[in-house]
């Protein structure tokens, strides 16, 4: 069963937005880092999951320095739901994107991260 589940994904042109969402009933993201992550399409496997954006503990936000700008990660504690709000968005932005929390670590690299969603597909197209 699914413990993060993140939803909002689609398929939108080159210079549009998409919102996506993660929610969960089991992990409380006030005690938690949470993070959004990427992995484009046709990579080697193994290849590492990309950073996109995390908020830590204390409600600060890092990005990464391709979307910084265009991208806003924010949480609802009342909702315990995490989100990003992604705008002119770009051919490069197209992956499966997934939410990830941890209780201990606040890295920047997936195996910082113990839990993590099934993904949600982001296509831009010209």
């Amino acid at each position: 069963q699914d413990q993060l589940v993140e939803s909002g994904g689609g398929s939108v042109l080159a210079g549009g937005s998409l919102t996506l969402s993660c929610a969960t009933s089991v992990y409380t993201f006030t005690s938690s880092c949470m993070a959004w992550f990427r992995q484009a399409p046709g990579q080697a496997p193994g290849t590492e999951r990309e950073a996109v954006a995390k908020l830590d503990r204390d409600g600060i936000a890092t990005y990464a320095t391709s979307v910084k700008g265009r991208f806003t990660i924010s949480k609802d504690i009342a909702k315990n739901a995490l989100f990003l709000r992604m705008n002119s968005l770009q051919l490069d932005d197209t992956a499966i994107y997934y939410c990830a929390t941890d209780e201990r670590d606040c890295g920047w690299v997936g195996s910082d991260f113990g839990h993590w969603g099934q993904g949600t597909q982001v296509t831009v197209s010209s």
